[in-house]
């Protein structure tokens, strides 16, 4: 190639530097093909290993991309795929011009669901992840006993990004998933705001469980999430070390799920997705002698306990200046835990909310757990 050419491709080169540099997490490898005549050579770099010339180097980016330099300016021409997770980014060069373009890589299979849906996360485009989390089978098809979980786990999606949409384009997005265990849904999310909306992210993981940390990590590992850490500890007094803009907690069990909303609550998170599973704490606390008639039978009494923990929740969270909305986020035919509890911060405080709670656990006599660990 000419030095005209070799120089625009420095320039090039160096905006790709500056995208490794901004958007390390998701870069997978970079792959050219060098031209001479009727003849090609290749190289590649991923895992900080530089393939070339049938040599195997360790180096890092910027040391390989200066070697893909060197090597061109012996061909005529040549083609450069930089690989990130949910774009290729294809630099081509020859003698008369350099041209960049960006790609979305192309559907790995041909996936037909036996649905109406038009799902969120397309099964020909995410077999990886579909696949990870069992929903997929290893040759492709998505299981028939699978079908209603993978309609649930989109309609997640579906409910969560009108929040996602509101965010800073500018700023990336990061998730705190409290009592994650096996975080199949972060992993989903982690896959819908990468790869789908095409934005910057990191998840980080909290549950004091070891071995679901463990499980998880190795998730991450396999899918090549590089975006994503999992860390074993106590939410009633973990505090994140950057800003979150959205806390989720799905199905963590009784007070674990007062546990999150109060680390939500202490990082300012600005927003949270609550999934609320088996209300255990508060039910032999409820004492109302006016209301002893409508809950004096135990199931009439269970059913009030589970009204009353998440009502109180959902004010609670209120009066932190979040403005808050419950919803069924899947068919009560499929599990009868399907509150969603969806809030948005849009202010310091609520002192309405704030005297309503106050209000209300003086008339059913009750202690939430959750205000212990807010401050």
């Amino acid at each position: 190639m000419e030095k005209k050419t070799i120089a625009k491709l420095k320039l090039f080169f160096s905006g790709i530097e500056s995208r490794y540099d901004e958007q390390k997490d998701f870069f997978k490898e970079m792959n050219v093909a060098f031209k001479s005549g009727t003849k090609t050579f290749t190289g590649s770099f991923k895992d900080n290993e530089l393939y070339l010339n049938k040599e195997i180097k360790n180096m890092e980016f910027s040391e390989a991309l200066n070697a893909f330099i060197d090597e061109a300016a012996k061909f005529e021409a040549l083609e450069a795929v930089y690989i990130e997770r949910g774009t290729h980014v294809i630099i081509s060069a020859d003698s008369k011009n350099v041209n960049i373009r960006y790609e979305e890589p192309k559907p790995e299979m041909e996936v037909k669901v036996e649905s109406k849906r038009d799902y969120f996360i397309k099964a020909s485009k995410a077999p990886a992840l579909l696949k990870e989390i069992g929903i997929m089978t290893k040759d492709g098809k998505v299981k028939n006993d699978m079908i209603r979980k993978y309609n649930q786990i989109d309609h997640f999606i579906e409910v969560v990004e009108p929040i996602l949409k509101n965010m800073d384009p500018n700023e990336p997005i990061t998730i705190m998933d409290c009592a994650c265990g096996k975080s199949y849904l972060t992993f989903v999310l982690n896959y819908y705001i990468r790869e789908v909306m095409k934005r910057n992210c990191y998840f980080i993981g909290i549950d004091y469980t070891e071995g679901v940390i463990k499980s998880s990590r190795e998730r991450a590992q396999r899918l090549g999430y590089k975006n994503m850490e999992f860390i074993q500890e106590d939410l009633r007094t973990y505090a994140p070390s950057r800003k979150i803009d959205m806390v989720v907690s799905l199905h963590a069990c009784d007070i674990a799920t007062d546990y999150a909303i109060s680390a939500a609550i202490r990082a300012k998170a600005g927003s949270m997705i609550i999934v609320p599973c088996c209300h255990k704490e508060l039910i032999d606390q409820i004492d109302s002698k006016e209301l002893e008639p409508i809950y004096k039978h135990n199931i009439f009494r269970t059913r009030l306990n589970d009204l009353l923990t998440d009502s109180l929740r959902s004010i609670f969270i209120e009066s932190y200046g979040y403005e808050v909305s419950a919803l069924e986020y899947v068919s009560p035919l499929d599990t009868p835990k399907n509150l969603m509890i969806r809030a948005v911060k849009t202010s310091d405080e609520n002192l309405v909310a704030k005297k309503e709670y106050e209000d209300m656990k003086k008339i059913f006599n009750v202690q939430p757990t959750m205000e212990y660990y807010v401050h």
